[in-house]
């Protein structure tokens, strides 16, 4: 199967001329070589993923993919699951603080009801429901592969629309109570860190609740053995439908050279499964901010990735990334705005 989803998605290396002719720019520019730090490499990354060495990023969205969790019987996060509904009302409305940033910096957003338990989601809201919720990862598989598929192809699926709509530049966050217990499951599989260098507050939960939280998680491991060589079978067993979604859009974005920027935990933990389906995925990604949850730290260094912003977040959503986008306007505007060094008459 594995081989299966790497035909699948064909995913193009990265124009490393393009990326050349872009970093030959910038370091043309008037100001001392790397001066400008991380702004200069992401001029060259998005020059490499768009074929142009002043990226058109003015068009943005976010996407936020929602699913509940059977997991959370387990008493693993300090938020009842019914609160997952009510924030995707919440996000319908434009009232989260994903839908202020994205306002604020001009960006599009989808919700997207993966597997949420409400009966039918709010208007504006996408209805791609693969099921309601997941089954309890605890106890048993938290869904089927077939139900993983499902959910990759609804990510991707919206993908591919927003490429044919002309977005530039997209971010994912994500909405499902429970969903730090199963992203942490599933680094913990895949890095092959030990459970409790992984796990954080999550939602707030006191000291009592993470010890309960990183044994659940053992014991997910445990009962259902995911196999870190077949990230389906990770997301299968304890994943959820959103971090699924989640891979389907980046696998599907890359194959049509759309460079997405992650979030915090539960995002780059997608993102490791992607990545791990298709190695060249890496390249089209691009991490804003360092989560305040330590798993956060162990996937980046898994994905040899560095952020852009360290602000102590933790909210999901999407934020950190939708936060990030006024860095890549800075970024292509100071490459596209700035004077030469020939400009000024030396070579």
């Amino acid at each position: 199967m594995q081989q299966h989803q790497r035909k699948q998605w064909r995913i193009p290396p990265v124009d490393t001329q393009m990326e050349e002719k872009a970093r030959k720019h910038v370091d043309q520019l008037t100001k001392p070589t790397g001066a400008l730090g991380d702004l200069e490499e992401l001029v060259v990354r998005l020059a490499g993923i768009t074929g142009q060495v002043f990226s058109d990023i003015s068009k943005k969205g976010v996407a936020i993919f929602c699913a509940d969790h059977g997991v959370t019987v387990e008493g693993v996060s300090a938020y009842p699951a019914e609160v997952t509904g009510l924030m995707i009302g919440n996000f319908s409305r434009g009232k989260a603080a994903v839908n202020v940033l994205a306002q604020r910096f001009q960006s599009e957003v989808a919700v997207v009801d993966v597997g949420s338990r409400l009966p039918k989601p709010p208007e504006g809201v996408l209805e791609r429901k693969v099921r309601s919720g997941t089954a309890n990862m605890a106890q048993g598989p938290a869904m089927t592969r077939q139900e993983a598929e499902e959910a990759l192809q609804a990510g991707a699926d919206l993908a591919s629309s927003w490429k044919g709509a002309g977005l530039q530049l997209t971010a994912v966050g994500e909405m499902g109570i429970g969903n730090t217990t199963s992203a942490s499951a599933v680094a913990a599989c895949l890095t092959g860190k030990p459970v409790r260098r992984l796990i954080g507050r999550g939602t707030g939960l006191d000291e009592e609740g993470v010890r309960r939280k990183g044994e659940v998680i053992t014991r997910s491991l445990q009962v259902n053995r995911p196999d870190p060589r077949d990230p389906l079978d990770v997301l299968t067993k304890v994943g959820g439908l959103e971090l699924a979604a989640m891979a389907g859009f980046m696998l599907e974005a890359s194959h049509l050279r759309l460079p997405v920027v992650l979030d915090g935990l539960i995002t780059t933990a997608a993102a490791l499964a992607a990545v791990r389906m298709e190695p060249r995925v890496r390249s089209y990604l691009f991490a804003s901010h360092q989560s305040a949850e330590p798993g956060h730290a162990l996937l980046l260094e898994a994905l040899d990735m560095r952020p852009l912003i360290s602000a102590g977040m933790r909210l999901g959503e999407g934020s950190g990334a939708v936060l990030a986008f006024p860095l890549f306007d800075a970024a292509v505007a100071t490459a596209r705005e700035m004077a030469t060094f020939a400009e000024l008459g030396m070579e």
